[in-house]
Parts: structure tokens; C-alpha cells; sequence
């Protein structure tokens, strides 16, 4: 629902691996989200890795963030959430920012929501819509 409220509508794209729960699955589903990157991001793209480890943002630092590429002509900010395992060294290594949303483990598909909403969120700061102070 979010998403589809969003201006450039986001959308989401799953890399699933059939490799057990361990560090295998982990390098296996980072390397398809960076063969993905690599291979359908437009040049100058920006990755976000969510890792409980990254920076702790508040909902007016991602809109701020998320400005300040727009301003800069950044043509699009993909964001990847991490399996049980979190992401793989070499992804986040590659990524461009590194965000946590509190140090809380999150089931997945809720994840998903809040980060949803967060976009959505960032994007009514942005504007100075309400929605953010209700």
C-alpha cells in the first residue's frame, strides 16, 4: 500500500536461494542482489543495505538523505533488506549507506512494511504533508 502511494511508485524484487539458513545462503542471495545491481541499476544509483549494525536514522534523516540525492541527480535508490543472516561483507562493503532501524530483530514480511512506510514517510517530510505529525 505504501509503495503504490509513493510519487515514482517504488516496487519490490525478491532474490531467493534454496541454500539452508548459514553463511552460503547469505554470500549466495548478496551476490544475486549485487549481479542485480550491476546488471539493471541505472549508472549512478544509489545502495542502501539495511543491517542492524548501520546508522540509526531518524524518519527526518532518510528524508533529508533521501533529498539530497534527488538534488543531486541521483537517479535511484535501491534498498535491500537482509535474510535471517544479514547481508554478506562484500555487499555491504559495497553499499552506499548503511541503515538500522533500532537494534530490534524484525520479522521479514514486517520489515518490509516499515521500510514501506518509511519511504512514504520521508516523502511527506519532504513535501511538508502532515501525514508525518499525525
Amino acid at each position: 500500500m505504501y509503495l503504490s502511494r509513493l510519487p515514482q511508485r517504488g516496487s519490490l524484487i525478491e532474490f531467493d536461494t534454496k541454500l539452508p539458513a548459514g553463511p552460503q545462503r547469505t554470500k549466495d542471495e548478496s551476490s544475486k542482489i549485487m549481479s542485480w545491481f550491476d546488471e539493471k541499476a541505472p549508472k549512478g544509483a544509489r545502495l542502501v543495505c539495511l543491517d542492524p549494525y548501520g546508522k540509526d536514522t531518524s524518519s527526518e534523516g532518510l528524508a533529508k538523505l533521501l533529498v539530497r540525492w534527488r538534488d543531486d541527480s541521483i537517479p535511484a535508490t535501491y534498498f535491500a533488506i537482509g535474510g535471517a543472516d544479514g547481508h554478506h561483507p562484500d555487499l555491504l562493503a559495497r553499499a552506499d549507506q548503511k541503515l538500522a532501524f533500532g537494534s530490534a530483530t524484525w520479522p521479514h514480511m514486517l520489515f518490509r512494511a516499515m521500510l514501506a512506510e518509511q519511504l512514504y514517510r520521508a516523502e511527506m517530510i519532504s513535501t511538508g504533508h502532515p501525514y508525518h505529525r499525525s
